[in-house]
């Protein structure tokens, strides 16, 4: 039973994902991006974040499905200690063969 438990982990590879998001609230000013950077460079995935002339924050997740969901909550439900969060919109999931960031960096208008 175990052998073929360690099978089945070894020839799951998980899916690699990609979403933009955009997230409404009090958002800027806070240091929001900073926080997001943090977090997606802590689970592990590439992307971006930045300002954006509406007063949200929008940006590119990349990674490991599980990864990328656990960022989106953190998106939902926390980001920086004074942001206050009304709404997260996430848009465009598919699945992708190849990540088109290297980094998490933040975009600078």
């Amino acid at each position: 039973m175990t052998v073929s438990v360690k099978k089945t982990m070894m020839s799951d590879k998980e899916e690699i994902i990609s979403v933009d998001y955009e997230i409404f609230g009090r958002v800027q000013g806070v240091f929001f991006r900073k926080y997001t950077q943090a977090e997606g460079k802590k689970l592990g995935l590439v992307g971006r974040v930045q300002n954006t002339e509406a007063g949200t924050v929008q940006g590119q997740l990349q990674g490991p499905s599980t990864k990328v969901k656990l960022m989106q909550e953190w998106l939902k439900t926390t980001g920086s200690p004074k942001s206050q969060i009304v709404k997260a919109e996430f848009k465009n999931e598919r699945k992708i063969e190849h990540l088109d960031h290297k980094h998490f960096k933040i975009v600078r208008s």
